[in-house]
């Protein structure tokens, strides 16, 4: 059974993808309220992602991704990663650059805990800022230079209002919201809404960890998927 595995935000305004094993959904989500509604009903990946159709990131399924420019996202799933031209609302996906390793992609993350695999990443409102996310570490980086920005540390310490949260330890899912500096993070059957501030400690929680089927009614009956 799962819930929400990877997440990321479309370039039309309050859409999102949800990835679940190896299957998606696509959905209108209203931050602060609960009238989401899905847009392309849950089916596998390979069918609305016909550019992904017998690799890894049709089957098993994709682990993490984000988004970047305009229509366009990179995706991982173990340690494999590619770069994807997603178009939205339609079938006619491509393959920018990949597949590849995380390491081949993304050099700066040699030899760290970031190589084999990534949980979740959000775009940050810095440039080309991406936070990622594995266990209970997460860095900065930047998607176009290729570079980190700043050390890899836990998430409790750069995130202090996720000590003594279930996302201390981990994030399953997560993506940056249409409104500004807004996150959403996902862990089990559990979310919560942050807003938060790069390189500062000013991240606030939007209410609380509640049940992701309590803020996204549209996902009952679909959570989890087996």
């Amino acid at each position: 059974m799962a819930y929400i595995n990877a997440a990321f935000r479309s370039s039309k305004d309050y859409e999102v993808y949800f990835f679940m094993k190896d299957k998606y959904v696509r959905l209108y989500y209203t931050p602060g309220k609960s009238d989401d509604k899905i847009l392309t009903n849950l089916r596998l990946i390979s069918s609305g992602f016909p550019s992904l159709t017998a690799s890894f990131f049709a089957e098993p399924g994709i682990d993490c991704s984000f988004d970047t420019e305009e229509s366009k996202a990179y995706v991982f799933s173990t340690k494999y990663c590619v770069y994807i031209d997603y178009a939205p609302g339609t079938t006619n996906d491509k393959i920018l650059s990949g597949p590849t390793t995380i390491a081949q992609m993304f050099p700066v993350l040699k030899n760290t805990v970031f190589e084999n695999g990534i949980d979740s990443a959000f775009r940050s409102t810095r440039g080309k800022e991406v936070y990622i996310f594995k266990g209970n570490k997460y860095v900065r980086i930047d998607y176009d230079s290729k570079q980190l920005v700043g050390t890899i540390r836990n998430i409790g310490d750069g995130f202090p209002i996720l000590k003594n949260t279930i996302f201390e330890s981990g994030i399953d899912a997560c993506f940056a919201s249409h409104e500004e500096s807004e996150a959403y993070l996902f862990k089990g059957d559990k979310y919560a809404r942050i807003k938060f501030s790069p390189g500062t400690y000013d991240d606030k929680l939007m209410g609380e960890v509640r049940p992701i089927v309590d803020g996204w009614p549209s996902l009952k009956g679909i959570l989890p998927v087996s």
